[in-house]
């Protein structure tokens, strides 16, 4: 009863004893859940998260070991999925108005077929122009960059009396094994078969993922006992579909802007093929960085081949590298927001890792994949500290720590 009637005295007392009291109760709550094995000593602590930060170590890598040998499965499936939570608003959205969830989740797929196959098939014709132009724009290109290719040159035929003088003073009576390579021909078979394969996977588990509807969150309130855990998890996945799809939707319509932008700029200064390097330019704007350093120096190659002049060779790749540098440094920050941003090294460690794991394709989804982890750590307070390590930004302190900063600034 003392202590009860001291608690309240301290509650009722000044603001910043209460805040005090207040401080001291939540951090009291914080600790509720931890419990202290009976009989275990520091050595036996310490050792034990030794071997759990092992095993979880090992787990990384024979996880990296199965994405990187199953990549054939784990692609397709990976796309899906953030296929899925791009257009799940959409198709939430087709359902309220009494669509069926798979005849709405069979509408938004194969429109988005549809359209794409159609950019395809528009793109077709000059793609494949720019294909046989090749020869002659890689011709002018080496008359332009005499010096360079004069280099290129001397080191090709210093090489060439290197295996001359290697190929004659080998043994003719030493039998020499070739192993034969596969031709291109069996080689790109095999690609469109390996991509064809891919992109059907993942139209039909993306159709049936958006056909399930709330399949999933009922799933969720099925696997757990306690209503509190129920809320929990449920507002865990219904914020990570909603700030993945709005960041992932958003960022889509933003590449699809700056597409159009580049390939009017490009079209203005009298650039070849404009279409088809707006497409490149949304697609490749996917890579932060390395996207739209990749398309600058594929215009400013093209240009100088194309143009007779160096200052009309500038325009196209200026006026490329201004308009990313708006949209990066402008446009993106101000409607996605800054709480979503990745910093820089997170993002090319990212591009880094899943490029060499899953090639063209993985590099594509390095962000989206990071800023899915992002938002999912930032809603378990042992992964925020990884979280906030992934942002641009600190993350908003919890009121906790705001309430114990307050106190020791002694306000």
């Amino acid at each position: 009863m003392r202590a009860e009637r001291g608690r309240g005295e301290r509650v009722h007392g000044d603001g910043k004893d209460r805040r005090c009291w207040r401080f001291v109760e939540a951090m009291d709550e914080r600790h509720v859940g931890e419990t202290v094995e009976p009989g275990m000593d520091e050595g036996t602590r310490r050792r034990t998260k030794m071997l759990v930060r092992f095993t979880g170590g090992i787990f990384l890598l024979l996880l990296v070991y199965a994405l990187y040998f199953a990549r054939d499965f784990f692609m397709p499936v990976v796309l899906s999925v953030l296929l899925a939570l791009t257009f799940s608003p959409l198709n939430r959205w087709l359902m309220r108005r009494g669509l069926p969830a798979f005849l709405s989740a069979m509408l938004i797929v194969f429109t988005v077929v549809l359209v794409f196959g159609g950019l395809g098939y528009g793109l077709s014709g000059p793609i494949s122009g720019l294909i046989k132009q090749a020869p002659d724009i890689a011709d002018k290109i080496h008359t332009r960059l005499d010096d360079v290719s004069n280099s290129l040159i001397r080191v090709s035929e210093a090489s060439k009396q290197v295996e001359k003088a290697a190929s004659t003073a080998s043994d003719p009576t030493v039998q020499k094994v070739t192993i034969a390579q596969p031709g291109i021909l069996s080689r790109a078979t095999g690609n469109l078969l390996s991509i064809g394969t891919t992109i059907v996977l993942t139209i039909v588990l993306t159709l049936f993922l958006l056909a399930s509807g709330l399949l999933f969150y009922e799933k969720i309130i099925q696997s757990f006992q306690l209503l509190s855990d129920k809320k929990r998890a449920l507002r865990i996945a219904h914020d990570v579909e909603r700030e993945i799809s709005r960041y992932l939707f958003t960022i889509f319509l933003i590449n699809c802007g700056l597409g159009l932008c580049v390939g009017l700029a490009l079209w203005l200064t009298g650039f070849p093929s404009p279409v088809v390097f707006g497409v490149i330019a949304a697609v490749v704007n996917f890579l932060p960085y390395v996207g739209a350093f990749a398309g600058v120096a594929a215009v400013a190659l093209i240009s100088v081949a194309h143009f007779a002049t160096i200052g009309a060779a500038l325009l196209p790749p200026l006026a490329y590298l201004a308009l990313t540098t708006v949209e990066g440094q402008i446009v993106t920050p101000t409607v996605v927001g800054r709480r979503l941003e990745i910093n820089a090294v997170a993002v090319f460690l990212a591009v880094a890792f899943w490029g060499w794991l899953w090639g063209v394709a993985g590099a594509l989804m390095a962000v989206p994949l990071l800023v899915f982890v992002k938002v999912f750590c930032d809603h378990f307070d042992e992964l925020r500290g990884f979280g906030n390590f992934l942002a641009i930004e600190q993350a908003d302190p919890r009121p906790d720590d705001v309430l114990e900063t307050r106190i020791e600034q002694g306000r």
